[in-house]
């Protein structure tokens, strides 16, 4: 796993922007009538819990790694916020975690890009469906985006490259052909198809927090708070050279994947 716990403080700053997938992915999940099922990388749970409402005779975990973004869940939970029996939070590394038994659904949000070697994974996930069971995965896929390869510029530059491993912003996401294939291949109909959200942000600013609290997460774990502040500083630098900002701010394309499979059904 990375190094360096969630903040969800700063992770739930832009918390509709980083909504809208989820709903998107839910859109596609064709009906079907779900007893057991998982979110894995839960985070606050604050999704999960719109899982509650779509199927309403489900069982339903949330798995994160995170000791502070459970700790929200839980908290949200034990205050009553659509506090059920039916919803439950662990924590848990995802890329080993397995279900009690086999679900009907299988919801991986945001998460799966911070588990390398996709193709083991895939097949770890798809043997806990259930007959009919459905795996539904949403990744970021915007590595091209100029902020990006600022970071990863910066990070190549003294001081930061004696602190701070050049892996620190390797993440696993493939290309759209490479799920499409890899879950027919275990015997299952994929929906495979990406979709560039335009977010509009106030500056560029934004995109460097908006970082920050995610693919930052690694780097910022190897740095004191002087540090932290300082590299975040030059990275805004940078950014507001590639973003400069108009009359609405400042739009940050985002690129996301999404597959939808279903399995066969037993009967």
């Amino acid at each position: 796993m990375l190094k360096g716990d969630w903040d969800p403080q700063r992770y739930c700053q832009f918390r509709s922007e980083r909504a809208q997938p989820f709903h998107d992915l839910l859109h596609r999940i064709p009906p079907l009538r779900v007893q057991q099922a998982a979110d894995l990388g839960c985070g606050t749970g604050d999704l999960t819990r719109l899982l509650l409402d779509c199927w309403p005779e489900a069982r339903i975990v949330g798995v994160d790694s995170s000791a502070d973004m459970l700790r929200v869940a839980n908290q949200l939970q034990g205050a009553g916020a659509a506090n059920t029996d039916r919803l439950r939070f662990e924590r848990a590394d995802i890329a080993s975690w397995r279900a009690p038994e086999p679900l009907d659904c299988l919801v991986a949000n945001a998460s799966l890009h911070w588990v390398p070697e996709h193709a083991r994974l895939l097949r770890h996930l798809v043997g806990q469906l259930a007959p009919g069971g459905v795996l539904a995965v949403q990744m970021p896929r915007n590595r091209d985006q100029p902020i990006y390869r600022a970071a990863t510029s910066l990070l190549a530059e003294s001081p930061w490259c004696q602190r701070i491993a050049a892996e620190a912003l390797t993440v696993t996401v493939e290309s759209p052909a490479f799920y499409a294939h890899t879950l027919a291949g275990l015997g299952l109909q994929p929906a495979v198809w990406e979709t560039i959200y335009q977010h509009a942000l106030p500056s560029a600013a934004a995109i460097v927090e908006w970082l920050a609290g995610t693919t930052l997460r690694p780097v910022l774990a190897c740095l004191d708070a002087n540090e932290q502040a300082a590299f975040l500083a030059a990275l805004t630098t940078r950014a507001n050279a590639l973003y400069p900002a108009g009359p609405a701010g400042v739009l940050f394309p985002f690129r996301r994947l999404f597959f939808v499979a279903s399995c066969p059904d037993s009967g």
